[in-house]
């Protein structure tokens, strides 16, 4: 007999009967009533702490969770990923992230062939070239030092490397810029080689097809720039490739001998510890980044291994679920109170939305139930003086992470300390918030009370480590990683394609060279109108430059 659709399952069935009797209940309740809620509802591994306590939800809410996933199936999902099935079913792939951080004694068999020792002997060529200009032995065209690195890529290729380079800003060579371009908007390169010098600029360019039209005209422009400085023989001395493609790598004229391959099981934004990281590994060296790899590693064999009830990616990604579908919660904050991780948020806004934001299931059906949230999110007390009156008093339900370090890279009097009392009183009054009887025991005017309420019961995850380090970088991307994935079992759905992000761009190829020419156009009426209006712009430009 085939297995129900998810959301007529009895397992489903089951949580939606529990939802309606606990909707309405109040945290204050929960807290009132369960004296060791909070150490009951707090997890930890791979150097994370998870207090999922301050959410509304029940030990039974977790029960018939867990037993959804695994009623889904989840458990062999997880075994067909780490085996190197091809559950990317669109595209015929296996998905093997995972084998980036697996040490070299592990072995991970695609295709009949343990594919672990050809990644750490990428592994090991990155980090003989990362020692190489961290230590001043590559030099440029001209003799001179390598001080300047500037990653080019988008989505994947960058996202990931720009966020943990920043993140692990601490780590990092203090004899090293590191800078990344991804916007086909020329700002966005003339502002990253704004006062550089070509003799000391190396570019990595990161593209696995070397054919994506932003990173590939950010190449043309970087090369220019270079060629302009240096001359056209320059050009094998400051420039490397992260790619698949080693003829449009060497026509470039990039040595073939500097390109760091990946693999098609690699997906984009799954990339990080792969090649795709070679910027972030100049940048804090192959230590530390053999730590992050570590971190990573950890927490695969955390997700892969323990309990689901003690598992703290299933329990994220449960616990997620329950609010998407059941309180019919449309978008998820995401909120560090780390400066380091001031670009996490875009990072996640990828893998989330691009892995889970499908409409239909594996078997091409659509679905009767949401999928990914909207992510969004900014690092703390910033977010709070700008959308946090929204999480605490508006008509929206938004769940929350909050993310924290006790110590802080930066010792500087007591920063760390208002930031993690900032942290931490945040999530409580988001819980408990403050009742009109409170506000008017405070002494508040009558017509004013209303105003000062918190309604509260406002739900929250804490995830807290000791210090931001590499191991702990790898660890919390790895975490979101197979929260992601879990979801995506539970939900029927292939979180490793992005179909949808073709569309627009296979449109934007040939409206680009309608914008350049006088050919008949064809669009709707909107569009034809903006090509026209494009078009006379440049008609104007040209008559006044003449």
């Amino acid at each position: 007999m085939p297995r129900p659709r998810l959301n007529q399952s009895p397992e489903w069935l089951a949580l939606r009967g529990h939802y309606a009797d606990v909707a309405d209940r109040e945290l204050r309740d929960w807290f009132g009533a369960e004296p060791q809620r909070a150490s009951s509802m707090t997890v930890e591994a791979a150097g994370l702490v998870l207090d999922y306590s301050k959410n509304r939800l029940s030990a039974e809410t977790i029960g018939l969770l867990v037993a959804l996933a695994r009623s889904r199936g989840v458990g062999e999902r997880i075994e067909a990923m780490f085996r190197g099935e091809r559950i990317n079913t669109t595209e015929g792939r296996a998905v093997l992230h995972t084998a980036l951080r697996a040490p070299r004694d592990a072995e991970v068999v695609v295709d009949g062939e343990n594919v672990v020792p050809a990644v750490h002997a990428v592994l090991d060529r990155m980090a003989a070239f990362a020692g190489d200009v961290r230590e001043g032995r590559w030099r440029g065209a001209t003799g001179k030092r390598i001080r300047h690195v500037v990653n080019l890529g988008i989505g994947g290729s960058d996202l990931g490397p720009a966020m943990a380079t920043r993140a692990l800003s601490a780590y990092a060579s203090r004899e090293l810029d590191v800078r990344f371009v991804s916007n086909v908007d020329g700002a966005d390169f003339a502002q990253a080689t704004l006062g550089l010098d070509p003799a000391e600029t190396l570019f990595i360019v990161c593209s696995k097809t070397f054919t994506t039209i932003e990173t590939i005209t950010n190449a043309h422009s970087a090369r220019r720039w270079l060629v302009e400085g240096l001359g056209e023989d320059a050009v094998a001395k400051h420039f490397v490739a992260v790619s698949t493609n080693r003829a449009g790598v060497t026509e470039f004229g990039i040595d073939a001998g500097n390109m760091f391959e990946f693999w098609d099981w690699v997906g984009g934004r799954y990339s990080l510890p792969s090649a795709i990281g070679l910027s972030l590994m100049v940048a804090i060296g192959p230590e530390s980044f053999r730590d992050m790899l570590a971190g990573f590693y950890a927490m695969d064999e955390h997700f892969r291994e323990a309990p689901f009830e003690r598992n703290l990616p299933v329990l994220l990604g449960l616990i997620g679920l329950w609010y998407d579908e059941f309180f019919g919660c449309e978008t998820t904050a995401v909120l560090p109170y780390s400066e380091e991780l001031a670009r996490f948020g875009d990072y996640l806004q990828q893998l989330d939305m691009e892995s889970n934001g499908k409409r239909v299931d594996l078997d091409g059906v659509e679905l009767e139930w949401q999928s990914a949230p909207v992510v969004w999110g900014q690092a703390g007390t910033n977010g709070q003086h700008a959308f946090y009156q929204l999480l605490h008093q508006g008509t929206k339900l938004v769940p929350c992470d909050f993310i924290g370090f006790l110590r802080s890279n930066v010792d500087l009097g007591d920063h760390q300390r208002l930031l993690v009392a900032n942290l931490f009183a945040q999530a409580e009054a988001l819980a408990f918030g403050k009742t009109a009887e409170e506000v008017t025991a405070a002494g508040v005017d009558a017509e004013l009370v209303p105003h000062r309420v918190f309604p509260g019961n406002r739900p929250s995850n804490m995830i807290l480590a000791d210090q931001l380090t590499p191991h702990t970088l790898g660890a919390l991307i790895a975490l979101y990683e197979h929260k992601v994935f879990l979801q995506a079992a539970i939900w029927g759905i292939n979180a490793f394609d992005q179909w949808g992000v073709e569309l627009g761009k296979v449109a934007a190829k040939q409206i680009a060279g309608e914008l350049a020419d006088d050919s008949p156009l064809t669009h709707d009426s909107s569009t034809n109108a903006l090509i026209e209006r494009y078009r006379k712009s440049q008609e104007r430009l040209r008559h006044s430059s003449q």
